[in-house]
This record gives C-alpha cells, sequence and structure tokens, in this order.
C-alpha cells in the first residue's frame, strides 16, 4: 500500500498508522518536498522509490523520500523513527537515533533491507484504531510560565518535551503533579532528539518522577504524542498504560540510542 501524503506532518501520521495498524505487507508514506512544475521536483522519483518497497519484501509501516540532494537513491525509514529535518531539502527526511530501513537505488530501482526491517508476512493483520484525542504536545523553554499547563485542563495526556535529559523548571513539578492526580498521563521526552530522558540524574529531574511523570525513553515527541494517544485509547487501566508507554511497541524506543 502507498499513502501519499504532504510533508509537513507525514512523520505524525506514518508513526500513528504504525501504532494502529500490525501489517504483514508494506504501508509506504510518499510526499514531495518540491512541487511537480518545478524542474528539480522530487515527486516522481519518490514515488517510483515508493512502488518499488511496495512491492518488495518489507512488512511494517515507513516513509520513503529522497536520501540524498541527488537523484541516486531514497531512503527507507521506520515510520516511528523519522522526522522531517529540513523545511525543503529533498533529503529532509532523516530517519533519528538508527539508520534507515534500507535504500532504493534510483533509476534501478534495486532495494536494499537492512538486517532490522521488518520482512513481509512477520506480523498477522490486526487493526486497533481508537484515538485518544485529548492528549498535547508542549514544548518548554527557559522561563515558560507554569500557567501555561491551565490550557490543557482535561486532557487525558500531555507529552512534554524538555531540556536536556528531560526538564522543565522547578516551578512546574507542584502543577504537573495536580495535573497528575487529576487523571492527565504526562510523558517527558527530551529536545535534543538522539539520546534519551533519564529524569534521575538531578534533583528536577528526580521531582517530575516523584510527581508522577513518566519518562519518555528516547522516543522523539512526536512519536511519543501519537503513541500516547493510541494507548490511551485502547487501554483504560491507568497503571497497565503507564507501562505501555515505557514498552517498545513499534520500534520507538531503542534499547541503545545512538
Amino acid at each position: 500500500m502507498i499513502v501519499t501524503h504532504g510533508t509537513d506532518t507525514m512523520a505524525y501520521s506514518a508513526a500513528a498508522v504504525r501504532f494502529m495498524l500490525r501489517t504483514p505487507v508494506p504501508v509506504v508514506f510518499v510526499g514531495s518536498q518540491r512541487s511537480a512544475d518545478r524542474p528539480s521536483s522530487d515527486n516522481a522519483m519518490n514515488a517510483l522509490c515508493s512502488a518499488a518497497v511496495a512491492t518488495g519484501d518489507l512488512g511494517e509501516v515507513a516513509v520513503v523520500m529522497h536520501a540524498t540532494t541527488n537523484d541516486d537513491r531514497c531512503a527507507i525509514h521506520r515510520a516511528t523513527r523519522v522526522r522531517k529535518m529540513h523545511t525543503s531539502r529533498r533529503d529532509a527526511f532523516q530517519s533519528m537515533g538508527m539508520e534507515p530501513l534500507g535504500y532504493v537505488d534510483y533509476p534501478s530501482l534495486s532495494v536494499s533491507l537492512s538486517a532490522e526491517a521488518v520482512r513481509r508476512g512477520a506480523e498477522e493483520p490486526e487493526l486497533r484504531d481508537a484515538l485518544e484525542e485529548r492528549c498535547g504536545l508542549l514544548h518548554f523553554y527557559p522561563g515558560m510560565p507554569a500557567a501555561v499547563l491551565d490550557a490543557y485542563e482535561g486532557y487525558k495526556g500531555l507529552v512534554l518535551s524538555g531540556t536536556g535529559l528531560g526538564h522543565v523548571s522547578t516551578e512546574w513539578i507542584a502543577p504537573l503533579r495536580d495535573m497528575i492526580e487529576g487523571g492527565t498521563t504526562v510523558v517527558m521526552t527530551s529536545q535534543c532528539l538522539h539520546g534519551r530522558v533519564c529524569d534521575r540524574v538531578y534533583n528536577t529531574g528526580r521531582d517530575l518522577l516523584a510527581a508522577g511523570v513518566i519518562e519518555g525513553e528516547d522516543m522523539l515527541p512526536e512519536a511519543a504524542l501519537v503513541k500516547l494517544m493510541w494507548v490511551l485509547g485502547n487501554e483504560p487501566d491507568p497503571e497497565r498504560a503507564r507501562t505501555l508507554i515505557q514498552t517498545d511497541l513499534a520500534g520507538e524506543i531503542r534499547r541503545r540510542s545512538i
């Protein structure tokens, strides 16, 4: 299956489909950074490369886009580990914390998959498409007032994109504790994108853990958001949901970060 999609939000959609769908066949998201009326458009090459992947041996949800600024190959990115890293370059999409699942040479359209790529037929088909829409993603900045959290009153889930190892200011700890005690699941990720959250190093992090904030391991903030939406949409038990958030379900959490 091929899904054509705008590039600005493609990583969100691809990750969401990966959590909702267990698939024995390829589901390939593809787009273009340059419109078809431009000589430098990447649309035709990306489409042909995505078709090669969709008819090949891959057995998971992926994003296929230019691997370089040249028309020589496309990269195959895992849906839960890909991010758009440039506003306009044709190689804007990058695998984060891992190597791509493989490449498609152009114009030969020869597909090579890594040993980590899930192969066709490895999973039984299953659809669990419930999502909890009352979830948000908040990017913290120094001096950001804790009153910002008032805007998320009544939300079922909130992903924080914190600084460094996963931090916000100490003034946020009490309001976050109140939110969590009120039934909001709060997950901490990092703005750094590479590496993993560890809130056990500094006092602020340990206070966040004591308040009930969940460490998001090395999940990308966007992937953590759609995962939180999926978990809360399918698991009513708070403790079980907490465990699922910290469990690798679709390749979104790496045992070792690079």
